[in-house]
């Protein structure tokens, strides 16, 4: 198996008050890991960090082999074109059509310049998340469902090989929670990412999950599947899935 994301040792403090105490987690690749825990228990800072978007105090944070911490500007640049990082608000532009959404990334992270080649994948990654009728649409005129897919699409476009999930199903009905669940598995299959989704939602976990680590005390207390966690000895892990 081949480490994507290799952290030890993480340590990261705000105002004195520690969020990360001890976080150590590898990530191969080609696979999913979930991450669940209670709110403030530092998840999101994690995948901050991995993005190069926060700087740990203390630890080893490796992606594709490389210190986040000692990576230059232009090579944080080249990192974040590697990483996509789906936020809980989907992040889409409001002034810009889903068209320009995704054009912006394709020019100003991937380079292209050319409108055909834009068009193309567009297009294409579009019909990958099934709004390919959308295309023309501001982000105002969106369901919850369809800004989700539609922020999926636009982190998609430039086929990153790691992609942050930052509660992706959060705010959303069963149904459409459950649609976009399979959707992250459906797109991992289709782009070959490497995917690390924080998640309070147990059917999005055992939905997308290889592997799932429960977070407490800025620490990981535990890993396995859903079912080898859901059957554990420690009733704090079980609660987890009740």
């Amino acid at each position: 198996m081949e480490p994507l994301i290799e952290i030890q040792g993480l340590k990261k403090s705000f105002n004195g008050t520690p969020v990360l105490s001890n976080v150590n987690l590898t990530v191969n690749k080609g696979e999913n890991v979930v991450i669940l825990g209670k709110s403030g228990e530092g998840k999101s800072v994690t995948i901050k960090c991995i993005a190069g978007l926060m700087l740990q105090d203390e630890g080893s944070l490796k992606v594709f082999g490389n210190e986040v911490k000692d990576i230059d500007r232009q090579g944080l640049k080249d990192l974040r074109r590697r990483l996509g990082f789906l936020f809980q608000n989907s992040a889409l532009y409001d002034s810009m059509t889903v068209r320009e959404n995704l054009a912006f990334p394709l020019k100003r992270v991937a380079g292209i310049k050319d409108k055909k080649e834009i068009e193309r994948l567009s297009t294409e990654v579009l019909e990958a998340v099934g709004l390919q009728d959308a295309i023309d649409k501001m982000p105002s005129e969106l369901s919850g469902g369809m800004r989700k897919r539609m922020g999926l699409a636009r982190t998609l476009v430039v086929k990153p090989e790691i992609m942050l999930y930052d509660e992706p199903t959060t705010g959303l009905d069963t149904i459409t929670s459950k649609e976009i669940s399979n959707l992250i598995l459906d797109m991992q299959r289709k782009y070959d990412t490497t995917s690390v989704i924080i998640t309070h939602d147990i059917p999005c976990a055992r939905i997308t999950a290889d592997r799932v680590l429960i977070m407490s005390n800025g620490e990981y207390i535990a890993e396995g599947t859903c079912d080898e966690l859901e059957n554990s000895q420690d009733a704090f892990i079980r609660s987890f899935f009740k």
